[in-house]
């Protein structure tokens, strides 16, 4: 597949909402116009920067404007957005095409991603909200033997939390004594 089609085939993925931010359509445009081949020459580069179009026209007129210019150009464009976004350009439709031969083949990436896109953070207040249903649970259940057990494991436990979180936690285990 040649660059030009490949860009074509790219340009809805590259355009849509929060995928390329005015920075980084900047350095391409700047790294296009600086390095050689030049591939913009200066007024072009003036005009794919201007800041009064929006984000979306200069990107469109861009990848349109290089797809008229031929293979080359097309691909230092590639080769500019894997320097200055390498995710971005390994999320790329046309990228998938050439790692997965099988249409039929899982993508691993796409399915881990799944997976994992609430991060750490979401991991830590699901393991807590679990923790703490586990331990009121725990002590309150009506068996006496386990209220017992459960006092000493929170008696001991305000040694290795601070003071003031220990200080709430003795006057509980003291007005549950009563």
């Amino acid at each position: 597949q040649s660059y030009c089609h490949r860009l074509q085939h790219d340009m809805y993925f590259l355009t849509s909402t929060s995928r390329l931010n005015e920075q980084v359509v900047d350095k391409i445009i700047l790294q296009l116009n600086r390095v050689y081949p030049q591939i913009l020459t200066n007024e072009e580069a003036e005009k794919f920067r201007n800041p009064k179009a929006s984000l979306h026209t200069r990107l469109s007129d861009l990848l349109k404007h290089l797809q008229k210019k031929g293979d080359r150009h097309c691909q230092e464009f590639y080769r500019a957005l894997q320097i200055n976004a390498e995710q971005l350009f390994n999320d790329l439709p046309s990228r998938k095409i050439l790692k997965t031969p099988d249409p039929t083949e899982i993508d691993t990436d796409k399915e881990q991603y799944m997976l994992n896109d609430r991060g750490p953070v979401f991991f830590l207040a699901c393991f807590s909200v679990a923790a703490g249903l586990a331990l009121f649970w725990y002590c309150c259940n009506s068996d006496t033997k386990v209220i017992g057990r459960a006092r000493r494991i929170l008696g001991f436990s305000p040694i290795i939390i601070r003071r003031h979180v220990r200080n709430i936690c003795m006057l509980y285990l003291e007005d549950i004594s009563r």
